[in-house]
């Protein structure tokens, strides 16, 4: 009996391993354009956050940062769409991801209860949830490879 749930359990993780990396693409790309777009057409709930963020940002006012953020964030998900602009779209991620965290630090009084790092408010909660999408991120960045043949790979036999 054990032989045959091992069986299974090999067989059910061949196939998650097989799935993850599309899964996490497509998660991507549904919410980084879903959100991405409510924010230059004005229908997003971040956008009082974002505009407290980047208040204080040279060049544009806030509403037209929003937009910027937005369209960027779409860009993001298209970008994982497709295996060739993967690390475009990881690049472009990253830096969103840097502005994504700033409330932390620049609005504390808003991200934090009672200034209590370990109290998160809700939007303190929605910046904080972003260390699972760097996560992704990383796991995706990590699947890129350009050959499969074992000279080829980046683990020589001296790595293991």
């Amino acid at each position: 009996m054990d032989i045959k749930i091992r069986k299974l359990d090999l067989i059910i993780a061949g196939y998650m391993q097989k799935l993850s990396i599309p899964a996490i693409r497509i998660s991507f790309a549904v919410i980084f354009i879903w959100f991405g777009i409510l924010k230059p057409i004005g229908l997003s709930s971040a956008i009082p956050l974002v505009k407290s963020t980047v208040s204080w940002m040279p060049l544009f006012a806030a509403e037209t940062w929003v937009d910027i953020i937005g369209w960027w964030e779409v860009l993001i998900g298209i970008f994982f769409l497709f295996k060739k602009t993967t690390r475009i779209a990881i690049a472009l991620l990253f830096l969103q991801m840097t502005g994504t965290f700033m409330p932390l630090f620049i609005l504390p009084e808003v991200t934090f209860q009672g200034g209590n790092i370990l109290l998160p408010t809700l939007e303190g909660q929605y910046v904080i949830k972003n260390i699972m999408i760097i996560s992704a991120a990383l796991t995706i960045g990590g699947s890129l490879v350009y050959s499969k043949k074992k000279s080829d790979s980046f683990e020589s036999d001296s790595y293991k």
